[in-house]
């Protein structure tokens, strides 16, 4: 039976390759799909794209494709990925000017066409916020980016017309995996049409679920109480690989002489993850129901996947949209023994007046305690007053947020000037002149005919 050999690359932006290089030289693969893009991910490109317009990319994907590329060139390894961000050719055409300044060559394929902000942009038309069903008028004359998450369609084209590398933008994270399993294994996309062929695009689609996050899949990240401890030699993790047969089944498994650890319970805890409805998880392929899935350990870093169901997917695809909301401008100051909770509390206070004295608008003042609540907030418990107060440490964290970028910029002067006037500190201030733009996120959904029916590749030639 046919089969294939996929490896996990990132699981976001900034996140380590000597793992993917290892699954490479290691891993006997045809194929590794790279995922840079999470949620919140297209704000930051946005930032970078406000401050230079041939920006808006993950610009990690020019090293990491320089240290990549000859290990894949001399193994016929082929790479996808949507390091595009809100500029793929920007992103491919930077690749492609590093790799020939280096004296190599390949042929990448840029996908486009997610971009849909002028359609969100017109005012006769609604697209309500997908949570909460809130008017978009309210963001509208707001909004910097917006996004369609595609699905594998034009993956399997690119890769059908040859290219070595496939960059595009906003992609839904499976769909990175799914497209070159339905191209290498001849599976039925546009034209799936029985249940057989949902159910092998959706054990894809759990296959690309299960590598998306890197080494989430393999050990990192793990959450058992008790157990993490013994995942081995997470400094040397290897991320997922995936051996898929033509019917779908598959084998995941990390390369050898790695770190981590793939074993069932650490493959389902990254089955569950951002997971809402495991009978109805869609994507813009298939929809794909969890519950007859069978992950069997077979022990050595192997665990079977089979049981996935698919059902056609929806007429519509997610938007994920980005609008101006204001800024923020945060400033952490720590207390010491004696009394540091009191004296942190005081501190507090004495902002707050001068918040109102100045009459500075704003929409929040955030205070948490790293230490003691940042993880989790007021779910966590806290000590008694005298056992804070005995302390040798109490550090505190403000977060201004407010619609006027003068009042961020000048958060920072309110604190000064208590280091001889209030409550006895140590270790100083931090931030204080930290103010920054907040983006706000509204997701929506929009007409999939119509976003696909502006789908390009736009291929850019290997070169002399």
């Amino acid at each position: 039976m046919t089969s294939v050999r996929i490896a996990a690359g990132l699981g976001f932006y900034g996140d380590h390759w000597e793992p993917v290089a290892a699954g490479i030289e290691r891993g006997d693969v045809q194929f590794v799909a790279s995922d840079h893009l999470a949620e919140l991910t297209l704000a930051i490109l946005q930032k970078d794209r406000q401050r230079d317009p041939a920006l808006g990319y993950a610009r990690d994907v020019v090293p990491l494709l320089l240290r990549l590329w000859p290990l894949m060139q001399a193994r016929g390894v082929r790479f996808v990925c949507n390091a595009g961000g809100l500029n793929p050719l920007g992103a491919g055409q930077a690749v492609q000017a590093a790799l020939q300044a280096k004296g190599m060559k390949a042929r990448i394929a840029v996908v486009a066409g997610d971009d849909v902000l002028p359609r969100l942009l017109d005012p006769h038309q609604g697209f309500p916020h997908l949570f909460h069903g809130g008017d978009m008028a309210s963001v509208r004359e707001r909004l910097v980016f917006a996004n369609a998450y595609l699905g594998a369609a034009p993956i399997v084209q690119a890769l059908q017309g040859g290219a070595d590398i496939v960059i595009t933008g906003r992609v839904a994270d499976a769909a990175l995996f799914l497209g070159p399993l339905v191209h290498a294994l001849g599976w039925k996309l546009a034209d799936a049409s029985t249940p057989a062929d949902w159910d092998r695009l959706a054990q894809g689609l759990t296959v690309g679920h299960l590598l998306e996050c890197s080494g989430q899949g393999s050990g990192g990240n793990f959450g058992s109480q008790g157990w993490w401890q013994r995942i081995p030699d997470l400094a040397r993790i290897g991320y997922p690989i995936a051996h898929v047969w033509e019917d779908g089944s598959a084998l995941i498994t990390k390369a050898p002489d790695t770190g981590g650890l793939v074993n069932f319970d650490t493959v389902r805890q990254q089955l569950l993850y951002e997971v809402h409805d495991p009978h109805a998880y869609h994507s813009p392929d298939v929809v794909l129901d969890m519950g007859g899935i069978e992950l069997r350990d077979e022990g050595h870093h192997r665990v079977h996947l089979s049981g996935a169901r698919g059902l056609p997917p929806s007429d519509r695809l997610k938007v994920v949209a980005g609008y101006r909301d204001g800024y923020k401008a945060e400033v952490s100051w720590g207390f010491s023994w004696p009394d540091a909770w009191d004296k942190a509390q005081a501190a507090q206070a004495m902002i707050r007046a001068e918040l109102a004295r100045r009459r500075v608008p704003h929409d929040e003042l955030f205070v948490e305690h790293p230490g003691l609540n940042a993880a989790h907030g007021p779910l966590a418990p806290l000590p008694d007053a005298q056992a804070l107060n005995d302390m040798n440490e109490i550090w505190t964290r403000f977060v201004l947020r407010t619609p006027d970028r003068n009042a961020a910029e000048g958060f920072g002067r309110l604190f000064p000037w208590l280091a001889l006037s209030g409550p006895a500190y140590t270790s100083g201030f931090s931030g204080l002149h930290g103010a920054s733009e907040l983006l706000g996120i509204w997701p929506t959904l929009v007409d999939r005919a119509s976003v696909e029916a502006g789908v390009t590749i736009e291929w850019l030639e290997a070169g002399a």
